[in-house]
């Protein structure tokens, strides 16, 4: 991409790059579970996941710091929400251990990053 053009956009934070990634890391993971899951348990994970990306750059393009804090928030939760329904798939046999713990360690990273971008943007 343009680096010109992502220069003071949200592409160009590294816990976008890093979410992004997380993504995609996801919606690989959804294609093991069984077809009856795929409306069900995988879209909602779908939507929380994609949801992470889409709050941090809604939320960097807001002005107000208190808006900017508010949509890293959500993007934590939607994270939350992702690693909580991946642990619940492990249980449901849908995904390895394995598979688990390599998203949770991304999760881990990307939470750190989210808190530390909002506490930046409240400072």
């Amino acid at each position: 991409m343009d680096e010109q053009l992502n220069k003071y956009s949200y592409k160009s934070l590294n816990v976008y790059q890093d979410a992004k990634i997380l993504v995609v890391s996801v919606y690989r993971l959804l294609k093991q579970f069984p077809a009856e899951e795929r409306y069900a348990l995988c879209d909602q994970i779908r939507r929380a996941a994609i949801s992470i990306t889409s709050n941090i750059s809604e939320g960097i393009s807001r002005f107000a710091k208190k808006e900017k804090a508010h949509f890293m928030e959500i993007a934590y939760a939607s994270m939350m929400e992702v690693d909580s329904q991946l642990d619940i798939s492990v249980e449901l046999g849908y995904i390895s251990l394995e598979d688990y713990k390599s998203i949770h360690n991304q999760v881990c990273s990307i939470a750190r990053q989210l808190s530390a971008l909002r506490a930046k943007i409240l400072a």
